[in-house]
């Protein structure tokens, strides 16, 4: 790329007996010399010779020359002492000279064209760098080693709430202290060294998936942080959908097997008490006030829930069932108000969502609402005032359009005596109160629910199997203290177990044939709780009165009692100092 520059028309003389044998040839031939340039101080009779034949011109004095290989004229210029005129050389043999000054000329020149061929490379770069920034719909973020921002692209402003120019040369640790972003994954690059990805949340709300990837010098220092954040909160906004979807169908796939008639708004009765009951229910299930419903375990209290449900508005929405003294206390708060991925130890890597929630525009029905913990009380008040819930590590309240109907075969209001029920939950959940009786109070009703249980099991295990009325006399004097579940329970083991077609007393488990067993239980009732010790101080008391107006002789007391004659001595002086 010198070539132009070169002054090929020359002798080249590396020694002086050279250049003594060149002028020796010329001056045979009378030739005149060309011209000559010295490099360093030639002898005087050099000068002389050269005088004669030059026409008495002095010859050029140079001080200094140097000699490069055209290939390394870079190296050369970086590292050389300049000298008047330069020989270039070309595979270790001379191509021309020229004045070192015009050498660095034209090497300036040509360097200086590289330059601007690069500068207007780096400008288009620079400029498809700066469409790609403000086009894409991702974030992509540059930061320095130390965390410092040096660019954003535009999407930053829509996805974190900042313009680039707002957050260019901020920490990103400063900017993950303002919740711009959460967890920083620039910061866990620089703690780990290494690619990492990370999903986000937003001071905007939103739900980005960020990569990380570490720029490292020769030493694997980090210099750079390169970062691309793509928004899933729609992705993320379906997985939650389908999961509370799957928790739905599981919910539903678990409670099929419970599914009665009485949860399809089926109720098999025929007495008057439950005739107003069943009105008093039709007219509650037009309006969406919160019923609390009482009774003793076992009497239907669910059924009437579920019939409520399936009269109303809401029949098409869930109906969700609760049994608050089945979950224990360590997973009811979970249970019932879902929590945050990652909220606990052994949490669900998608979090999970609460029965409360799945509930959402159906009603939910809040069984054994007495044995429900303290703590969480409260939480369900404020589902009751407020109609919104916060999931277990989160702090942003969910929304939830509800009707709740709870149920308890305790008295609450002993229970708030106690100090084990909330008084406000308790007025908050007792706005319509319905009570059932137990099913020894409405005798009507034990036949057609016989009937009724006899054709479901009949049905459900292929089998023919009917009631004699001796059994069904003995039914109906039984006293059912598990009240129609125990009547289901005690006709489907019948049904199942027995070896005719029609099942008879003898059939019967042998509580229904032992009459004295029946008379003792129906003798004994008890209206509420009392200390052991003063309940037994107080039969004790009564059954000695009794005995002691029916019998004359302690003998006959003892064997009435079936007692030694000492005890009935006993307790008999302790009534006698009681009564004193």
């Amino acid at each position: 790329m010198f070539d132009r520059l070169l002054e090929t028309n020359f002798q080249w003389f590396p020694d002086l007996n050279a250049f003594n044998d060149f002028t020796e040839k010329k001056l045979k031939s009378s030739t005149t010399l060309p011209e000559v340039c010295f490099i360093g101080s030639p002898s005087m009779e050099q000068i002389d010779y050269i005088s004669l034949h030059q026409n008495d011109s002095m010859p050029y004095k140079l001080n200094k020359g140097s000699v490069v290989d055209m290939n390394l004229i870079p190296e050369w210029i970086s590292t050389a002492t300049f000298t008047d005129i330069t020989i270039l050389t070309k595979n270790d043999r001379i191509v021309g000279w020229t004045k070192t000054t015009t050498l660095l000329a034209e090497f300036f020149l040509q360097e200086r064209k590289k330059n601007i061929q690069l500068q207007n490379e780096v400008h288009n770069i620079e400029l498809d760098l700066k469409s790609i920034l403000e086009t894409t719909f991702d974030v992509i973020f540059v930061a320095d080693g130390q965390g410092v921002t040096l660019k954003a692209s535009s999407a930053c402003e829509q996805l974190w709430g900042y313009k680039p120019k707002d957050i260019i040369g901020k920490s990103i640790y400063e900017l993950e202290k303002e919740k711009v972003f959460n967890p920083s994954v620039t910061r866990l690059v620089l703690e780990r060294k290494e690619k990492v990805s990370v999903v986000q949340k937003t001071k905007t709300g939103r739900i980005l998936l960020a990569t990380g990837t570490p720029i490292k010098d020769e030493n694997g220092n980090i210099i750079r942080v390169v970062n691309g954040s793509r928004d899933i909160t729609e992705t993320e906004e379906l997985h939650k959908k389908l999961n509370e979807t799957r928790s739905l169908m599981e919910w539903y796939k678990n409670q099929l097997d419970e599914i009665t008639p009485n949860i399809r708004g089926e109720i098999i009765y025929q007495s008057p008490q439950m005739e107003k009951i069943m009105n008093q229910a039709k007219k509650v299930s037009e309006v969406d006030t919160t019923v609390l419903i009482t009774g003793e375990s076992g009497v239907g209290k669910e059924g009437i829930a579920g019939f409520i449900h399936h009269s109303s508005v809401r029949a098409k929405k869930p109906f969700v069932k609760i049994n608050c003294g089945s979950i224990s206390e360590t997973l009811i708060e979970s249970e019932l108000f879902g929590y945050e991925r990652g909220a606990f130890t052994g949490a669900s890597k998608e979090g999970k969502v609460g029965l409360i929630e799945l509930a959402h525009q159906g009603t939910l029905f809040l069984d054994e609402i007495g044995e429900l913990p303290l703590n969480l009380q409260v939480k369900l008040l404020r589902v009751l005032q407020e109609r919104e819930l916060t999931r277990v590590g989160a702090t942003v309240p969910i929304k939830v359009d509800i009707r709740i109907i709870a149920a308890t075969n305790r008295d609450l209001l002993e229970a708030v005596e106690q100090g084990t029920f909330r008084e406000d939950l308790y007025y908050r959940l007792n706005i319509i109160p319905i009570h059932i009786p137990p099913l020894r109070e409405r005798k009507e009703d034990i036949i057609p629910l016989i009937n009724h249980f006899q054709n479901i099991f009949n049905n459900r295990y292929h089998r023919n199997k009917q009631f004699s009325n001796e059994v069904i006399q003995m039914f109906l004097t039984y006293p059912w203290k598990g009240n129609i579940r125990e009547l289901k329970n005690t006709i489907e083991r019948l049904i199942v177990l027995t070896e005719n077609e029609v099942i008879v007393s003898n059939d019967l488990p042998a509580i229904f044939n032992n009459k004295k067993d029946l008379k003792m239980q129906d003798s004994i009732v008890v209206h509420e709780i009392i200390p052991l010790k003063t309940a037994k101080a107080l039969l004790e008391c009564k059954l000695m009165g009794l005995a002691s107006q029916r019998y004359g002789t302690m003998s006959e007391i003892a064997k009435a009692l079936e007692v030694n004659q000492s005890t009935v001595s006993r307790i008999s002086r302790k009534v006698t100092c009681k009564n004193a």
